[in-house]
């Protein structure tokens, strides 16, 4: 029979040389699940550009008064359906000049009635930045002139167009953007809390709660969503103003998207809550809120907020549909989707194509919403490789 000798260590044990860790493994070994998550989402390098991208975009929310060169209703009566201009840097003699814009010379024809914009290079007008322009309230709080860019005189700037009234296409998509970003906040904000308290109830205590809450959220489920947006939409009063519109339409969005979140919530309670953690607690005399709050929900907080993150983009895409189609927000007050709605026909948008440019960062952000998502929901699990 053979024998596999047994080799064993003939230098004295020490305890602490033993469990003495390196500067890099007691990083890693005494880091919080937190700090775990954000060293795996910095590696997704989609996510990390998507989330700086989202940042820049909610800030720019707060001052579109300033970065726009124009009021949102202001009209150029005499640049309608101007096409996008561009801005130089130089003259044709090859000159430098700084950034500027020729002037704007417009010819119609009097057979087809359409108008024709050529640049008028005997007229220079340099682009300034930070220039003093039209009047504004900054949210409505703060009287200001100052604007991110502009041109003196006469001259005027549509780096994107302007519309049937000759509205800027770039300032009025600028603050379009306070609305169509902000609806998904507050939509998600209002389907978070339901989820969260209809799913806790539903996998905490089960039996007739769970059962009612499951109906509920299968009857919603039902329904294709677009046709009961269209329903629940026609229902709000035409008399209403724009702002009771506004969270008409984020209610609606968010009492048709907290199912799916109810369900996740429910599925996790009901096989944590048998967990010996929780069973301590319950034994400790801890209440049912306390122990859903302090014990079971923080266990899967981080898929909660990957869930919420992936929910945002379906709300504006939401909103946007309901607008295009002229059911949702309605002018004066302006989003994406209002402004989608003037490129319905299909002739016009032959003719002026600009005014199909809403839907690029309609784009951007539900791809930007859906790669953070992604980096989020793979950093939920910093244990998982």
């Amino acid at each position: 029979m053979n024998s596999t000798e047994h080799w064993v260590s003939d230098k004295p044990f020490n305890p602490d040389q033993a469990t003495e860790l390196t500067p890099e493994q007691e990083k890693v070994y005494f880091a919080s699940q937190w700090r775990l998550m954000w060293w795996k989402f910095k590696k997704h390098k989609l996510a990390m550009a998507s989330g700086i991208f989202l940042l820049a975009m909610y800030t720019m929310i707060l001052f579109v008064e300033f970065i726009s060169p124009y009021e949102l209703q202001t009209r150029h009566t005499q640049y309608i359906y101007s096409p996008p201009q561009s801005v130089h840097l130089f003259d044709e003699s090859g000159k430098f000049r700084g950034p500027f814009v020729y002037g704007w010379k417009q010819t119609m024809d009097m057979d087809t009635l359409m108008r024709t914009y050529t640049e008028d290079k005997s007229k220079i007008y340099p682009v300034k930045f930070f220039h003093r322009g039209e009047d504004y309230e900054l949210m409505g709080l703060v009287s200001g002139n100052l604007h991110l860019f502009g041109v003196e005189g006469a001259g005027k700037i549509f780096l994107l167009g302007t519309d049937r009234l000759g509205r800027d296409m770039f300032s009025r998509i600028v603050h379009g953007a306070r609305i169509s970003l902000t609806i998904g906040l507050l939509g998600i904000t209002v389907s978070f809390t339901l989820g969260l308290l209809l799913g806790g109830m539903a996998g905490y205590y089960g039996g007739w709660i769970d059962n009612l809450v499951q109906r509920m959220t299968e009857i919603i489920r039902s329904f294709p969503e677009l046709p009961l947006w269209m329903a629940l939409s026609a229902l709000l009063p035409v008399n209403w103003s724009p702002l009771w519109i506004f969270f008409g339409i984020t209610v609606i969005l968010a009492m048709l998207d907290w199912t799916g979140l109810a369900r996740a919530v429910r599925s996790k309670l009901m096989s944590l809550r048998e967990e010996d953690y929780a069973s301590a607690a319950v034994l400790m005399g801890a209440k049912p809120k306390r122990i859903i709050v302090r014990h079971l929900l923080p266990g899967f907080f981080s898929h909660l907020i990957a869930s919420a993150t992936l929910s945002i983009p379906a709300m504006i895409l939401g909103e946007t549909a309901l607008s295009f189609l002229g059911l949702g927000l309605r002018p004066p007050i302006t989003s994406w989707g209002v402004l989608l709605n003037e490129a319905q026909n299909i002739n016009i948008v032959a003719i002026y194509p600009w005014l199909i440019l809403p839907v690029v960062p309609v784009i951007l952000v539900i791809l930007a919403f859906n790669f953070l998502g992604d980096g989020l929901r793979d950093a939920a699990d910093p244990y998982k490789h």
